[in-house]
Parts: structure tokens; sequence; C-alpha cells
């Protein structure tokens, strides 16, 4: 994709699990990641689906992909009345991460 994931390979994954929360990770996307869960289970040392991997890592209370889609929903009906168009879900995604979870 993008020199966004050189060296940070846990963020494509995070990436992914905000994209699958506001309903937007392609169903390619998502069954490359289970198909990649035995890999995560020993990189991460955590089992369970990527997405619980993810939320175990990221120490994500119960609930987050709801709280992500809150954001998603409220936000993208503000970002069309102000821009014409709808917003797009990958770069939601991006500034969504960045802003908060920069460390990743």
């Amino acid at each position: 994709m993008s020199d966004r994931y050189d060296g940070k390979p846990f963020l494509r994954l995070l990436d992914s699990y905000i994209l699958d929360a506001i309903g937007h990770l392609d169903t390619e996307m998502q069954a490359t990641l289970t198909r990649l869960e035995p890999k995560f289970h020993k990189a991460f040392n955590t089992p369970g689906d990527w997405r619980t991997i993810v939320a175990t890592v990221m120490k994500f209370p119960d609930g987050m992909p709801g709280a992500i889609r809150e954001v998603w929903e409220k936000g993208k009906v503000r970002f069309a009345e102000m821009n014409g168009q709808e917003p797009d879900p990958a770069e939601f995604t991006q500034i969504f991460v960045d802003t908060n979870f920069p460390n990743n």
C-alpha cells in the first residue's frame, strides 16, 4: 500500500480493526486477516480472532467497535454537510488512528 506501514506491522491490523468497526473492511482483507490468525497468535502471544488480538494488544474496553462506529456515523453527517460529499472511510481511519493512537 504505502510507506504508512513500513516498520509498523501492527498498524495495518489496527487500521483494519477501525475499517471493520465502521463497516468498510473489504471481504478480501477480512479473509486474509482470518487466514493469518495463527501467525498473529504467535506474534502477539494472544489467542482469539484477529479482532480480539487487536483489542487485547490495545487494551480496548468492551464495546470499542460500537464507540468507533458512533464517531464515524456522527462525523460523516457533519462532513457531508460541510463538504457536500461522503467522507472517505480509509482517510477517516488514518486520521482516527493517528489522532487517537499516535504511537502505533
